[in-house]
């Protein structure tokens, strides 16, 4: 199979040989600190298989078992998965509780391999909107784990990243009415602490599956600098090697940060 990136209407294709060699091609000095992954195409792959969507959803599980052990084995220190976004509460019931109950039998079987592997499970997102069940499973499992240093496993569950922001806003807001904030010391830094991700670096790598080009309301303010990779391949198909091509393409990008290259070279 071949892995087509999409990247400023650029399409680059690289061969099934190539991303089998990709992992031993990788600069470990190198390596994005924060990876976040739209993982997008599941109905689809269901579709395709004459399917409905909730089987696209039940054969995804590998595809997430990949990423995180992509990042286990190259030593990413935050992973971000969006899980399930505060507009998936539209979809019809049946896909929603099929997700949640997906959800709640994934944390109890995939629990003891996320802590076996010394990651830190947290989950961003409007959490008192989801099931009793899942949200104590949530809790526990972030419990459990808070102190492995190996990797952060971040799920973004009830996630939306306007909400996310108007959220913080208002927080904002409500301090400075109560004078406990001054309007002056509103800085960018004092911005991202009341948003969920204020523990977290900013994301430098951001992935999507499916061939969609677009964020759909993903982590909006933490993105400002990643780069963005377009995967023409939908999530259940999405493999290590796909993940460790993404990282290849990421090291060949020079990232300015609003500097130009030669000020870079001269730094």
């Amino acid at each position: 199979m071949a892995l087509l990136i999409l990247l400023e209407d650029h399409h680059v294709i690289v061969n099934s040989k190539s991303m089998t060699l990709a992992k031993d091609q990788i600069n470990l000095e190198n390596i994005p600190q924060h990876v976040a992954i739209i993982m997008d195409g599941n109905g689809r792959w269901a579709k395709s298989r004459g399917e409905e969507r909730t089987f696209g959803h039940k054969n995804a599980i590998d595809a997430v078992r990949n990423a995180i052990n992509a990042c286990n084995e190259i030593n990413i220190p935050y992973l971000t998965l969006y899980t399930f976004s505060s507009e998936n509460w539209n979809r019809p019931d049946k896909e929603v509780n099929t997700l949640m109950n997906l959800l709640s039998e994934t944390l109890l079987l995939e629990a003891e391999e996320i802590h076996n592997k010394g990651l830190r499970m947290h989950v961003i997102g409007d959490v008192d909107l989801l099931p009793d069940l899942v949200r104590d499973q949530l809790y526990s499992l972030a419990e459990i784990t808070k102190d492995n240093k190996k990797g952060n496993l971040i799920l973004a569950l009830s996630y939306g990243s306007q909400k996310e922001m108007l959220k913080a806003v208002k927080e904002i807001s409500q301090k400075v009415k109560d004078g406990k904030l001054e309007v002056e010391d509103i800085t960018e830094k004092c911005f991202e602490n009341h948003l969920y991700t204020k523990n977290f670096p900013p994301v430098d790598l951001l992935i999507r599956t499916s061939g969609e080009v677009r964020i759909s309301n993903f982590l909006l303010w933490q993105i400002a600098y990643a780069e963005l990779q377009f995967l023409d391949v939908l999530w259940p198909d999405f493999t290590k090697e796909h993940f460790f091509q993404c990282i290849l393409d990421y090291q060949i990008k020079e990232r300015r940060y609003g500097k130009t290259s030669e000020q870079l070279r001269i730094n």
